[in-house]
């Protein structure tokens, strides 16, 4: 049985959204355009062509938003500030209504019981600024950590907890290796300065909140992969360590011990990022925590026929409607490693969730198994982290809301609530119904966490 009161005193329990994906509102109040409002307005980016323009249309039903996570019982709520909506351009001019709104969210939290966790990029980069290079161009990190100050200079006379940067692996290698995210570029060498640049960026910003709020609580959230070889051969041994590298310790080891990875200096070569030499100083400087975003591990085989000598393997248990594997191990494993490896001072798992194929409403609910049965493995999992030692802080329920899925439009749906796009309904699903009971302290069986018969989707 697992139960709420399983876990520590003052362990958090919350739910995540970012404001690109729930926001709407893209034109209101001197917002500029961010490079996903670019992305999307290109054919054949988005699945469905379709984008955030309105979204869940939370710039205008957040107050009732705010009451639903408040129905919930959860005692947090992580968001994301949009950089154009508060510095349009990227540097320069501020906007105020954009301030404002963020300023009232906070304000609606805390009247509210419920803690806010900022995060202050999740991906939605001035477009302005991509004009001039984007992630390429090392002037930005710089500017980041200017509007960095100006949202701390406006929140920093509340208990607001603050992230730099959501999964900069994604905004790194999505957006400038594989072109799948903004700004849709493939290239090697461009991934690798736009990951360098993207940590300058969290050094900065990190610099700029400290020094406008003295008692700030500050860290990064980082996606994870983590990496199991398909087999005991020894070849696959080292291609899920390169995955590793490429995935993981390219983070991790910049931020917990000041270098980048040698394996993966070696491997990329004349294509690596050359720091300057204060740098790694300023990208290392102690976090106040560590985010972590799981969602599937990696199976990993050895292929010299790929760019980094491994492929991946897919396994024939339960996958997602995003064909991630299920696999709650991996995530408990992950905990125990990062505090074993990087020992920060505390964790976060600030997004952890799955998309399935919900059924539409019927008589007010959506029967959704799947996905209740997810985030019960998945807390349990943090459950057995915790009691190994692990500073395992809180847990963020990804997503409160259906929303828009980046390249996936709105085909994918990984909210615990559920929306009609066309009406902006919001319907709790019985995910969230579980979650509910779960905080309000009903035992649950944890041995009914998995899924038993496997979902398989062909490829």
């Amino acid at each position: 049985m697992i139960r709420r009161s399983d876990f520590p005193p003052g362990f958090v329990f919350g739910t995540a959204t970012s404001a690109y994906q729930i926001e709407g509102a893209a034109r209101a109040d001197g917002r500029g355009e961010s490079i996903w409002d670019r992305f999307a307005a290109t054919p054949g980016n988005i699945a469905d062509g379709s984008d955030g323009s309105v979204a869940c249309d939370h710039y205008n039903r957040w107050e009732a938003d705010l009451d639903l996570i408040h129905s919930l019982g959860v005692g947090a709520y992580r968001f994301s500030v949009a950089w154009p909506r508060i510095v349009p351009a990227g540097t320069g001019q501020t906007e105020q209504p954009g301030l404002d709104f963020y300023d009232r969210l906070v304000d609606g939290l805390l009247e509210r019981g419920l803690e806010p966790h900022l995060t202050l990029y999740h991906w939605d980069l001035p477009q302005a600024l991509a004009d001039q290079g984007g992630w390429l161009n090392r002037d930005t990190a710089l500017a980041f950590g200017d509007y960095a100050a100006v949202v701390a200079e406006r929140l920093g006379d509340r208990p607001v907890t603050y992230s730099t940067l959501n999964e900069p692996w994604c905004s790194a290698f999505l957006g400038y290796l594989t072109g799948e995210h903004a700004p849709g570029e493939r290239d090697l060498r461009s991934a690798l300065t736009a990951s360098h640049h993207l940590l300058l960026a969290h050094g900065y910003g990190l610099e700029a909140l400290r020094a406008t709020v003295p008692e700030v609580k500050a860290g990064i959230v980082l996606n994870f992969s983590p990496a199991w070889p398909a087999t005991d051969d020894p070849a696959d041994i080292e291609a899920a360590r390169r995955h590793d590298g490429f995935f993981n310790r390219w983070f991790t080891e910049p931020l917990f011990r000041g270098s980048y990875p040698q394996d993966m200096l070696e491997l990329y070569g004349e294509l690596a990022p050359r720091p300057e030499d204060v740098d790694l100083q300023l990208i290392s400087r102690p976090l106040d925590f560590l985010g972590v975003n799981y969602y599937n591990r990696a199976v990993i085989r050895d292929d010299p026929a790929q760019p980094l000598g491994y492929a991946h393997v897919r396994t024939a248990g339960e996958h997602t409607a995003m064909d991630w594997e299920v696999y709650p191990d991996a995530l408990k494993e992950l905990l125990v490693q990062l505090h074993r490896d990087c020992a920060p001072r505390e964790l976060y798992v600030t997004e952890n969730g799955a998309a399935f194929d919900d059924p539409e409403p019927i008589g007010g609910r959506v029967s959704d198994p799947s996905r209740t049965a997810y985030l019960q493995a998945h807390l349990q999992a943090c459950l057995e982290a915790v009691q190994r030692g692990v500073p395992l802080r809180g847990y963020f329920a990804w997503s409160l809301l259906d929303n828009f899925e980046w390249a996936h439009g709105y085909r994918k749906r990984f909210g615990i609530v559920h929306v009609d796009y066309a009406t902006q309904e919001r319907t709790l699903k019985d995910s969230a119904l579980w979650y509910r009971d779960f905080l309000q302290g009903q035992s649950i069986d944890s041995s009914s966490a998995l899924v038993t018969e496997p979902r398989i989707s062909p490829r």
